[in-house]
């Protein structure tokens, strides 16, 4: 789904939407505010279903990486491994940072943080996140975008109508399953 995908769903959802109108709405207000509200929407979304990324990167023994810095868009590791030959290494974790036993290529699994929307961002931007999500981010924004229009409180209906898909959302992801050959002495 696009960029231009989720405005047009919010703008049919709060009854501003131009399909003529090369920014698909005539409020001056809704154009300055959508991107910026589809960003905040999308984190929040992207913190609660997660997105997966795999990366990996040549290490070398003794030395500190983090991964804020290393690995684009990190937001929390799921799994670390490090590999030379067909040895994996030992290695020290503290919070992002650690430091490998021995040269190596670290396999690195972790969720991410979704690619930021700016206000020039194109309408052609695909979202990373799940389609499950991309269905409930139009209500956050439509929320954020009529919170201040405390008159007719539509942005109230939509806040409800978003938290209630957030709580029917999935958010399980597949178990690992660990095999291990030649057995266990135990």
């Amino acid at each position: 789904m696009t960029l231009a995908d989720i405005k047009k769903r919010v703008y049919a959802l709060i009854e501003e939407l131009n399909p003529n109108s090369e920014y698909l709405t005539n409020d001056e207000d809704y154009k300055l505010k959508i991107n910026y509200c589809i960003d905040t929407k999308q984190n929040e979304l992207a913190r609660i279903k997660k997105i997966r990324a795999i990366d990996s990167i040549e290490v070398k023994m003794q030395e500190q990486y983090d991964l804020n810095e290393e690995v684009d868009q990190f937001y929390k590791l799921a799994d670390l491994s490090i590999k030379n030959g067909d040895e994996v290494v030992n290695y020290d974790m503290f919070g992002n940072i650690f430091v490998p036993e021995n040269d190596g290529t670290a396999t690195i699994k972790y969720y991410k943080y979704p690619k930021v929307i700016k206000e020039d961002t194109p309408d052609t931007y695909k979202f990373e996140l799940d389609q499950d999500v991309l269905e409930i981010l139009p209500y956050g924004v439509a929320a954020d975008l009529l919170k201040a229009d405390i008159s007719a409180q539509y942005g109230q209906v939509y806040a409800n109508a978003y938290n209630e898909a957030l709580n029917r959302l999935d958010i399980a992801t597949t178990n690992n399953q660990y095999f291990i050959s030649g057995g266990i002495d135990v």
